[in-house]
């Protein structure tokens, strides 16, 4: 096992936090200030777990897709600010330093972690040993006003693109909206013909478009380690089939057959249904990028040992050994295949390494070299009581009530009139009204069970309107639901406030505004 190369004595007692990890992360060795922040002792850290334990999961992905391939090109890391997971699962925010550094054993990397409130202190103390003491420290203090300076103006720049990606990601909801619900008209009008497959390509992109929407608001929270997925029970075999539907046009231009086999459904695991077929995709991508014209590539789906199992397998230019470890780094791209690259940053494989391991799954990469094609497998644990048994026979759906009266509230016509046309077609009374004022007058005779009430509407706003009719004798028993491209948690705490019983984020999901209609 390595040992730190000189001055134990300095490494067990500093005052920041010491650790050297291994090149795969495992801890081999941490300080007494270490073991303090985290609340481990040094015998439950070393050699039982990895630094990326201790990362959330969006500093982890951050760690992979800038930290690692950094170090490699580079061999350190400076000043990195993420929070590490103590025992007890609190935030421990940290600034890291991170170098590289050959040992006999193999590569080692030393990590240095600092406080904020310890940091300025151990600068002193250090630089007051070193016989440059003044010089080096006016250049630390000249680079640190530098920094501060810099970092204002991140914080600023920060701020304004928040503002940004929440008015860009409200203003893509309102014409997605009615896009959804005609959709939602035309699979309840030909949803039931011979072929399918139109409806289905537009439905999956749709709800693709929608989620990538919703992410606008989660790129600020990558880098801060507060990206999460949203998780629900994911059925693969649908979504691999629909990835490779995704890729038929690019597989056809290259003269590639692709060659499936993919297990029966259900095979069920719990994930973010946009994040997973995105890492299908890049494999497919990937494969189909790297293969010379004309060649295959298989695709397979199975499931063994509580495990579902995806592999890409092409013959395309192959791996080298010297690649296997990096492949999956970020910007990694072999050099022969540069000459047929078809563009791309190189962060296709990176990606698929983060979202894979969020997923507390796994990926690795086999190539028996050069010319010999390559093979990625990812591992992805099935839901918990999940088997790989033929699918049950699909359920009818129960028929919405039908006769409950409904109000739709919403200045866009389009997205009222066609919201309308579904909510009639499962049975319900329907009317409409386009501002706050018409829903007023139309309330005390029409008398709904339910109201979708628009926020941003002309004369008043959504959530007046929503305590003015809190107000009226009719609306003790009347469901009061709240329709906006405004889907942050503020948005949601004042939408309840002002006396919201749901609050649903456009475009809007027809089968839970179903779930909220009355029985």
């Amino acid at each position: 096992m390595p040992t730190a190369p000189t001055g134990d004595i300095l490494f067990d007692h500093a005052a920041c936090a010491l650790l050297l990890t291994a090149a795969d992360g495992v801890i081999l060795r941490a300080n007494g200030t270490a073991c303090t922040w985290l609340g481990y002792t040094e015998e439950e850290l070393v050699g039982k777990l990895r630094m990326h334990d201790l990362l959330p999961v969006g500093a982890r992905l951050f760690y992979h897709t800038h930290c690692q391939p950094i170090l490699q090109a580079q061999g350190s890391v400076a000043e990195i600010q993420v929070d590490l997971r103590n025992r007890h699962q609190e935030r421990v925010p940290v600034l890291i330093n991170i170098s590289r550094r050959p040992h006999e054993d193999g590569m080692v990397d030393h990590w240095a972690l600092f406080r904020a409130s310890d940091r300025r202190a151990y600068e002193r103390e250090l630089l007051a040993a070193r016989k440059t003491a003044e010089a080096a420290l006016d250049a630390r203090r000249s680079a640190e006003a530098e920094l501060q300076k810099l970092n204002a103006q991140l914080s600023a720049a920060d701020r304004r693109k928040d503002e940004f990606l929440a008015t860009l990601s409200h203003e893509l909801r309102n014409p997605l909206a009615p896009m959804r619900s005609a959709l939602d008209v035309l699979k309840l009008k030909f949803g039931h013909g011979k072929d399918q497959r139109l409806l289905q390509a537009f439905d999956r992109q749709l709800r693709h478009l929608t989620r990538l929407v919703d992410d606008l608001m989660e790129v600020s929270r990558i880098t801060q380690g507060c990206m999460q997925l949203r998780s629900a029970p994911v059925e693969l075999t649908a979504l691999v089939q629909g990835a490779a539907h995704d890729l038929a046009a690019t597989m056809e231009a290259a003269r590639h057959t692709l060659r499936m086999s993919i297990a029966e459904p259900p095979v069920i695991v719990d994930g973010d249904a946009t994040r997973l077929a995105q890492v299908v995709i890049n494999l497919l991508t990937n494969a189909a990028k790297y293969t010379p014209d004309g060649g295959t590539i298989e695709l397979r789906l199975s499931c063994t040992d509580g495990w579902a199992e995806i592999a890409v397998r092409d013959n395309g230019i192959g791996l080298p050994a010297s690649a296997l470890a990096t492949v999956f780094d970020m910007f990694s791209q072999l050099e022969p295949a540069l000459e047929r690259s078809k563009g791309g940053l190189g962060i296709g494989l990176a990606l698929v390494r983060g979202i894979v391991e969020l997923h507390d799954g796994s990926v690795h990469a086999d190539s028996a070299g050069p010319g010999l094609g390559s093979t990625f497998t990812i591992r992805l644990p099935l839901a918990q009581g999940s088997t790989c048994a033929p699918a049950p026979a699909t359920p009818v759906a129960d028929a919405a009530p039908a006769q409950v009266r409904v109000l739709v509230v919403d200045d866009n016509e389009d997205a009222a009139e066609t919201l309308a046309m579904t909510l009639e077609l499962h049975g319900c009374d329907v009317r409409t009204a386009a501002t706050a004022a018409r829903a007023l007058e139309m309330l005390p005779g029409f008398a709904p069970a339910v109201a979708l009430l628009d926020i941003g509407l002309p004369d008043m706003n959504g959530y007046e309107l929503a305590r003015r009719v809190r107000l009226l004798p009719s609306s003790a028993g009347m469901t009061l639901i709240a329709t906006t491209g405004w889907g942050q948690q503020k948005d949601r705490e004042r939408a309840f406030a002002a006396g919201f019983d749901r609050h649903l984020t456009k475009p809007i999901d027809f089968d839970l505004l179903r779930s909220y209609l009355p029985a």
